[in-house]
């Protein structure tokens, strides 16, 4: 007997618009970057899929060791790292695998990711939850068959990025980089501080990688891929 296809979409939203990943039946298929004036036009979100991921790229976001989090204490806790405000809504949601916690705010003066969790439904007709994108970094670091792990997204002068070595998380973090030289910086400083060699190393970006930039990241890394 077949087996009963598969289907699933990947959404990322950031300030300026969205890109979105479909796997269909083992084939992987990606958008560009889009501008948020083409969603009600995205025939690929007026269908139903077995699995609904949906990111936004927000810089409020911090991983806390489970043993240390007080969810009466989740917003003392994120204002410790980043700057949000009195009307920001923070929430968390586990990390297992790294036994921490992700606490974080989707508050960034936006409407399209609540738009499109309303809007791209699942199977049943349920709408999908909005994870911050480092959420979705951390829960990629599986599918990365390499010793070194280094998982990044760039978009709107905002470098997320995290890194692993085998199953031991060694950082997660968004850092706030206006152009794309100054990603690389941050890039290249995290991996010197860790002591990692980028030309041992391959980079996986999850948001896509622009002809100029990929060929300034092929100076450095092994290879640069997208996940």
């Amino acid at each position: 007997m077949n087996e009963r296809p598969y289907s699933r979409i990947s959404i990322q939203v950031s300030l300026s618009g969205y890109s979105f990943e479909l796997e269909e039946d083992g084939k992987i298929s990606r958008s560009g970057w889009l501008s948020s004036d083409k969603v009600f036009t995205t025939k690929e979100f007026l269908r139903r899929y077995d699995r609904v991921e949906l990111s936004l790229l927000t810089p409020k976001a911090a991983l806390i060791p489970e043993q240390f989090f007080d969810p009466s204490s989740a917003r003392a806790a994120l204002a410790e790292t980043v700057r949000i405000r009195e009307t920001d809504l923070v929430e968390y949601v586990a990390v297992p695998q790294h036994a921490a916690v992700l606490v974080y705010s989707n508050s960034l003066d936006e409407t399209l990711s609540r738009v499109l969790s309303q809007t791209v439904l699942d199977k049943a007709g349920n709408p999908s939850k909005v994870y911050p994108e480092l959420y979705r970094l951390l829960c990629g670091l599986p599918s990365c068959t390499e010793y070194n792990k280094i998982l990044a997204s760039y978009m709107d002068g905002c470098l997320h990025l995290v890194i692993a070595q085998g199953k031991t998380l060694l950082l997660a973090n968004a850092y706030d980089a206006p152009d794309f030289t100054t990603a690389e910086y941050y890039i290249f400083l995290a991996m010197k501080s860790l002591q990692l060699n980028p030309e041992m190393s391959s980079i996986w970006f999850r948001t896509p990688v622009s002809g100029e930039q990929e060929l300034s990241l092929y100076r450095y890394f092994k290879s640069v891929e997208r996940f």
